[in-house]
């Protein structure tokens, strides 16, 4: 956050939490296995990347959207997508990025925060 003002080609103003899992992450869900997590905003070019700072590019695919209004420090909306939404649908996870866009309507531990949580699905075989 303090150096996101150094980012001159943003696209719009949203932040975006991004979390890359391993293919069994949920297979054998463990609260203790560790994860890679991006903290982004997203550009309309790479060609001027503050130093220090990387690219990312999410691989197009299918995403069920859920719009949560909350707090951020309530998980009872992952238990709902991951426990009951996932299993009843016609889809499975697959194996992409997992993120959140933090828009205008973000505010980080208010309950009237709202922010948008991207899941990454495909049709069940």
């Amino acid at each position: 956050m303090p150096r996101v003002s150094e980012i001159n080609t943003r696209a719009n103003n949203d932040f975006i939490s991004l979390q890359e899992y391993d293919p069994d992450y949920f297979d054998h869900f463990n609260p203790e296995t560790s994860f890679v997590k991006w903290a982004a905003v997203e550009v309309d070019d790479f060609e001027q990347i503050p130093k220090g700072m990387e690219t990312h590019i999410v691989v197009p695919g299918n995403y069920a959207v859920f719009h949560y209004k909350g707090l951020s420090s309530d998980k009872s909306i992952f238990q709902y997508i991951y426990g009951e939404w996932v299993p009843k649908s016609r889809y499975v996870l697959d194996n992409r990025p997992h993120f959140e866009v933090l828009g205008q309507n973000y505010r980080n531990n208010d309950p009237t925060s709202e922010e948008e949580i991207w899941i990454p699905i495909k049709q069940k075989l």
